[in-house]
């Protein structure tokens, strides 16, 4: 058990060469170079080196946190996460925790069917993913089939937006901060309007998002992608990708563009630019935004599920977690209670936006109740 930093030249060569041989490990998440970012910012990351007689045939990221619970690398900020190994190897998963002083590890992207792991899935979960391995117009017509209606309405909406706009203008890998930045303001209005965390009010999660900016390798980069019309950004992502596939990780728009809906003309023009890179497939996660459903070409499965060996600890996470996910997997398994969970979010979002603004007006009163002193 090392510091992925500790990790020298020959094992990391080890980790892409093992990553490289198995499609399923085809996720930047997966990447050593995820792995020693995180590690810069997170004192508790650690990696388990897997070795059978001297050689190095496996590699487990983690996080390790108090009372040894055991949490996968990046936790909720990522959409993918295993043992990265030679195909088929099956270790003890409660030998691992142990070897690793976990007492318990909660997985809910975890790489479907691995060996390991496969044991403990409680349930396994699509994935839907842009494939452009037959090429980019046989996606288009994938995409025209699962909804003519909804591609005609984009592209429509996408012609308009330029004609009223000063045409569009799509950018592929930006290496700008200032257009980053764009994007992260974006995104954090989006978690408050929705009633979410907004994830950049904490600081190591904005430097980790500048460190995969910076990334620059055939085999790991950050991509930064915007949209605009004329000279405005009106839309963008940024998202992760290896040699042959790209993981959506934050698209925002401008509201004030979004009668055109420019995310979604956005991820139409995402889509040409890296199947024109290269690209193999664009994968956007599980979860339920109905966009994905007409996008999509193709599934991948990843699959949640939690291992534990006899403690106090274990047991007092089985109590707070287990319950909380079952309820999860209802409402997301259930559109009805999915939309009204989503609008029960959306009208706390507005009424502590509206709140902040009255705050933050210079023109606002306090009223002091009667009788206060």
């Amino acid at each position: 058990m090392v510091r992925p930093r500790d990790l020298g030249d020959s094992e990391r060569a080890r980790w892409r060469e093992l990553q490289k041989a198995d499609p399923s490990l085809d996720n930047p998440f997966l990447s050593v170079e995820f792995a020693v970012a995180m590690d810069r910012l997170r004192d508790y990351v650690r990696v388990a080196v897997i070795q059978d007689g001297g050689r190095i045939v496996g590699f487990f990221p983690y996080e390790r946190h108090n009372f040894g619970i055991g949490k996968p690398l990046g936790g909720f900020l990522t959409t993918c996460h295993g043992l990265i190994a030679e195909q088929g190897l099956h270790v003890d998963a409660k030998a691992l925790l142990r070897a690793c002083k976990l007492t318990v590890f909660d997985f809910d992207h975890m790489v479907a069917g691995q060996p390991t792991f496969a044991p403990y899935e409680a349930d396994v979960r699509p994935a839907p993913v842009m494939d452009f391995t037959a090429g980019f117009d046989a996606w288009v017509e994938q995409v025209k089939a699962n909804s003519p209606k909804n591609l005609k309405t984009v592209r429509y909406k996408e012609r308009k937006l330029g004609r009223e706009h000063g045409g569009l203008r799509f950018e592929w890998a930006s290496a700008d901060p200032e257009v980053l930045r764009t994007l992260l303001a974006w995104k954090s209005d989006q978690y408050r309007r929705t009633g979410r965390v907004d994830r950049f009010a904490q600081p190591w999660i904005v430097e980790l998002i500048d460190l995969m900016h910076a990334e620059r390798s055939p085999d790991f980069s950050g991509i930064l992608t915007m949209l605009y019309a004329g000279d405005v950004p009106v839309a963008g992502h940024f998202g992760l990708r290896t040699a042959t596939t790209l993981v959506g990780w934050f698209p925002a728009y401008d509201t004030e563009y979004a009668r055109y809906s420019p995310g979604i003309v956005h991820h139409l023009q995402m889509a040409e630019a890296a199947a024109g890179d290269g690209l193999h497939m664009v994968d956007m996660g599980k979860g339920g935004k109905e966009y994905k459903d007409w996008l999509k070409s193709g599934v991948l499965y990843v699959a949640e599920g939690r291992i534990s060996r006899p403690s106090a600890a274990a047991t007092v996470h089985w109590m707070g977690r287990v319950p909380f996910n079952k309820v999860r997997t209802i409402v997301m398994d259930r559109p009805s209670l999915y939309k009204a969970a989503d609008r029960v979010l959306k009208g706390f979002g507005r009424v502590r936006t509206s709140m902040q603004q009255q705050q933050e007006s210079p023109n606002s009163v306090v009223k002091e109740p009667t009788g206060a002193r």
